[in-house]
């Protein structure tokens, strides 16, 4: 028998597959984009200073990219196959768990390796200005290939033992978090109550983002090189035992066992959390059956809400340890900055991710085809979910736009020259115009996705690309074109005109692929959630594609005549 043949297999399908190629190519092209518009943007600096800022970016971008992978590509893949019910046709095969665990991770992560792949020869870039020194070159795409491994690992891992989509990728995030965030700040604290010079080492080895800082000459020479070798080290050993229990519980995990009393009892108890006893069930449901019936359908589940509120409580919690430990110092316009950016990515993200999901799930188990047989229509279905996303996420969104305009005023208030303030406050008038734009346009764009795609990850995903990456790309493209053009002009645009044309990009997203989803929504909702396994088109195709093609690969509806 050929070792890993389900390895061998997915490598031999995707050196065929079209993506595979367009995928490394255009990685490497927005790596040179970025990198063609940080060196027309900070020309006058020295090459030193741009290439170290310019390495530190790309090396942050990817390192994120690689640590949130998981999530993204392996959280669900044995999970999937579980409630799919082809997880177990596999093991009556002479399959081995390593051989399935192996092969899910090969089929599921080589999209992720191959961007990333193409990325690392990029970051040698700042190499050739000076500033960074081969050590860092090297030791950094280490630290990305080893963080790439630990998450797609992790990812896996847990989806052995979930069989829910959402849990799977909630228990991923988790885990990374725990492991690169949560531990250093336990340590940090541990440190700060004991009065300590120093984290201890202990609770920073495990995370990725504590190698990665070790990667740079600074930090490396003055903790030492073993640490940083134990780190990365430690690292990719956990992915190795992520691996390994993966392939010793996949093969136990796959049946449809009868739950324990113990079992039973806390379910039932999760359940009652979640959903209320009998009498609050009854109650919940006749209020907002009163109101619209998919709204009952969505939002029955009552911890939703909490767990926004409850995420933004921690958050509130570390900003409050940090003007505990630095007080005065902690209050200035980076940390409003960052904080302001933080909160409106989580925003964005969350909603996006909730928007589709719904819908997501029901076209694949075939419940929206029941649901559109009922009286409801289309456009009580598209006002339920907008009653949902208000229920869950109305009060954070009212909650972070204000913070949003406490740290307008906060930081004006430390501003002398007045050109600094009307800029400021320009600032973030937009962000939190654009914040309440975005989150319409994710409103109509994942809905729409979440019909089309195949499953509630490329539906958020999907929906992401569409109304934040895009108008992304296109302001550094029409800036490099900018600074292209005023080479060999005396033009200065100034910061208020980017921020102007940031501004305009993104509401223009906003409303052409709001407005273009409304309408397929409208117009195509049922055609969409009846074609569940139509086979997916092309790019050119959907793009080029005949008015009445639909997308998810769907044939146009011919009309009879009369």
């Amino acid at each position: 028998m050929t070792f890993l043949p389900v390895v061998a297999r997915e490598l031999r399908i995707a050196a065929r597959r079209r993506s595979t190629y367009w995928l490394r190519s255009g990685a490497a092209l927005v790596v040179l984009v970025i990198a063609a518009w940080f060196f027309l943007v900070a020309q006058n600096e020295p090459a030193h200073r741009i290439s170290m800022v310019l390495f530190g970016l790309l090396t942050g971008g990817a390192g994120l990219y690689c640590l949130f992978s998981g999530i993204r590509y392996t959280a669900d893949c044995l999970s999937e196959e579980k409630r799919e019910g082809t997880l177990g046709l596999l093991f009556l095969t002479d399959l081995k768990g390593y051989d399935v665990v192996f092969g899910k991770l090969v089929a599921n992560s080589l999209s992720s390796l191959y961007g990333v792949l193409a990325v690392v020869p990029m970051l040698a870039l700042p190499l050739l200005l000076g500033g960074v020194t081969p050590g860092e070159f090297g030791r950094m795409a280490l630290v990305t290939l080893n963080t790439l491994f630990f998450s797609l690992t992790a990812g896996i891992c847990v989806s052995s033992l979930c069989r829910s989509a959402r849990h799977a990728m909630g228990m991923t995030l988790l885990l990374i978090l725990l492991l690169a965030a949560v531990l250093p700040a336990f340590g940090a604290w541990l440190a700060f109550v004991a009065q300590a010079r120093q984290v201890p080492v202990a609770f920073l080895m495990p995370s990725p983002g504590f190698s990665y800082v070790l990667a740079f000459d600074q930090a490396y020479k003055s903790l030492g090189p073993s640490a940083f070798w134990w780190s990365l080290l430690l690292i990719h050993g956990m992915g190795w035992l992520f691996l390994t229990l993966a392939s010793v519980i996949a093969p136990r995990t796959w049946q449809d066992r009868p739950a324990g009393t113990q079992q039973l009892r806390w379910k039932e108890r999760l359940r009652g959390w979640s959903y209320g006893n009998s009498a609050e069930r009854a109650a919940f449901r006749r209020r907002l059956l009163d109101k619209n019936a998919f709204f009952w359908l969505v939002s029955r589940a009552r911890l939703k809400p909490v767990l926004v509120w409850v995420v933004l409580a921690l958050l509130a919690g570390g900003w409050a340890w940090g003007l505990a430990k630095y007080r005065h110092e902690w209050l200035n316009s980076f940390i409003y900055l960052t904080t302001g950016i933080l909160l409106n990515l989580l925003m964005k993200g969350w909603v996006a991710s909730e928007t589709g999901r719904q819908f997501a799930e029901d076209r694949t188990h075939g419940a929206l085809e029941l649901l559109l047989s009922t009286p409801l229509t289309v456009r009580e279905i598209l006002r339920g979910q907008l009653l949902a996303l208000k229920h869950q996420f109305l009060g954070p969104v009212i909650l972070v736009l204000v913070a949003f305009f406490i740290f307008m005023l906060a930081g004006t208030s430390e501003m002398t020259v007045q050109e600094d303030r009307v800029s400021w406050v320009l600032f973030w008038m937009a962000l939190m115009g654009l914040m309440i734009a975005d989150l319409a346009g994710l409103y109509w764009a994942g809905m729409w996705q979440g019909l089309t795609a195949k499953n509630p990850n490329r539906a958020t995903s999907a929906s992401l690309a569409r109304i934040l990456v895009l108008p992304w790309i296109a302001f550094a493209a029409v800036s490099l074109v900018l600074s292209l053009v005023s080479l060999n002009r005396d033009v200065d645009l100034g910061p208020r005109f980017f921020l102007a044309l940031w501004v305009g990009l993104g509401l223009a997203a906003d409303l052409g692929f709001g407005a273009w989803s409304r309408h397929k929504l409208l117009t195509e909702f049922r055609i969409a959630a009846a074609h569940r396994y139509a086979p997916g088109q092309g790019f050119w195709k959907r793009l080029f594609g005949s008015g009445q093609a639909t997308a998810a690969g769907m044939p146009p509806v011919i009309k009879k005549p009369g």
